[in-house]
């Protein structure tokens, strides 16, 4: 069942919180003269349109697990609905996608997709967007060719290689008898997942016969290829970028790992995104905007426009880079990147003077450029108010 999200007619006056909160944007963007301003259409009333907030609730969650889902998608639905959008919370909680929209008319509507995959179906975030493109709807965010190119590593790697944009020596491995790597310390990472899945302290390795035993471990454990990597034991900034034809970078953040001693544990793990309450989670710290020389800056905004541009991402997106001895490496492109109200992506847009409604307003007004009604009432510039 949908839920409407009603916030845009209310009478209501914003809290003073609110009003303060609205001053300081205004302010920063004045401040920034515009940085990380994305070109998007500004012929468009947002009651005009109706959005779709499609995201993933599985069923076979625990009650706590759905309950977190809902709360922060429920978030932006309402961040929408503030920024005057008539907001629909969607959620798929089924492989049948037809049963989910079959009432929604493509030409009335927007879709935020903010599905994660189908319940019960894996790797099939891209199935998602193939199903919207298949019926018609106009979607926010990367299409299903590019979301299965990014969960394909060794396709993205090959990618930047062909490029000439650099990302940490590697291989692909079915077995360990192909094993030929003498470059330590190595990481070892499943080839075909994403949100630091099957990575931990141990995937990190500094002899052979850990990296055997680890790409052993993948193989078995995630029935993949296992891909092996230099580990670039640097900084790692996590760089977002939204535009499309003309890309604006957002100021980069640094995940900081001084406090964290262990050699090895200086990445972001699987435990560092989802376990609040481990040492990792706990010792790894955001810094933004990461202290940056100018020329590091125009580097990395360099490096980062040209991966996301390579790579066919749309709207959004996040790219992870390590910096080791002022070498840039891309370690990974996040098309439709994560976008809840505590992460680097959206902490990057609120330093420069967006809000939560804001950031999700420009990515609706990015995608109604391809939406056969709204697409036709377009400006070069979207100019943000005072």
């Amino acid at each position: 069942m949908s839920e409407e999200i009603i916030l845009a007619g209310e009478s209501k006056p914003p809290s003073r919180h609110l009003r303060d909160h609205d001053n300081r944007c205004a302010r920063r963007r004045r401040e920034n003269n515009g940085t990380g301003n994305p070109q998007v259409p500004i012929n468009i009333c947002p009651s005009e349109i109706s959005v779709l907030l499609l995201f993933n609730l599985d069923p076979n969650w625990s009650t706590h697990e759905q309950a977190a889902v809902f709360d922060i998608t429920s978030q932006l639905g309402k961040a929408l609905g503030k920024a005057g959008y008539r907001t629909t919370l969607v959620p798929v909680t089924t492989s049948n996608l037809d049963g989910v929209l079959s009432n929604y008319d493509p030409l009335e509507h927007v879709v935020f997709n903010w599905c994660e995959s189908l319940p019960g179906v894996q790797h099939s975030e891209w199935l998602v967007a193939e199903y919207l493109e298949q019926r018609g709807f106009t979607f926010t965010g990367a299409s299903s060719a590019i979301i299965a190119l990014a969960q394909d590593k060794c396709r993205i790697k090959q990618l930047l290689d062909e490029s000439g944009i650099l990302t940490p020596r590697w291989q692909i491995h079915n077995n360990v008898s192909t094993v030929r790597w003498s470059r330590f310390p190595a990481i070892v990472k499943p080839s075909r997942e994403h949100c630091s899945e099957g990575i931990d302290r141990n995937a990190v390795c500094t002899t052979e016969a850990e990296l055997k035993n680890r790409i052993r471990y993948i193989i078995e454990r995630h029935q993949q290829p296992a891909l092996v990597e230099d580990f670039i034991d640097g900084r790692e900034l996590h760089v977002s970028l939204w535009g499309n034809g003309s890309i604006d970078m957002l100021p980069p953040a640094e995940m900081e790992f001084s406090l964290i001693k262990d050699d090895r544990g200086r990445l972001c793990t699987y435990e560092s995104k989802f376990m609040p309450e481990s040492e990792q989670c706990q010792n790894i710290k955001t810094v933004l905007p990461a202290p940056l020389s100018k020329d590091e800056r125009r580097d990395i905004e360099q490096v980062c426009k040209s991966a996301y541009l390579v790579a066919g991402c749309r709207d959004y997106a996040r790219i992870d880079i390590r910096m080791r001895d002022g070498v840039l490496y891309v370690i990974d492109i996040n098309p439709n990147s994560d976008i809840s109200p505590d992460t680097s992506t959206i902490l990057a847009a609120d330093f420069v003077g967006y809000t939560y409604g804001e950031f999700g307003d420009h990515i609706v007004r990015l995608a109604a450029h391809r939406h056969p009604v709204w697409g036709n009432r377009r400006s070069n510039k979207f100019h943000m108010p005072k």
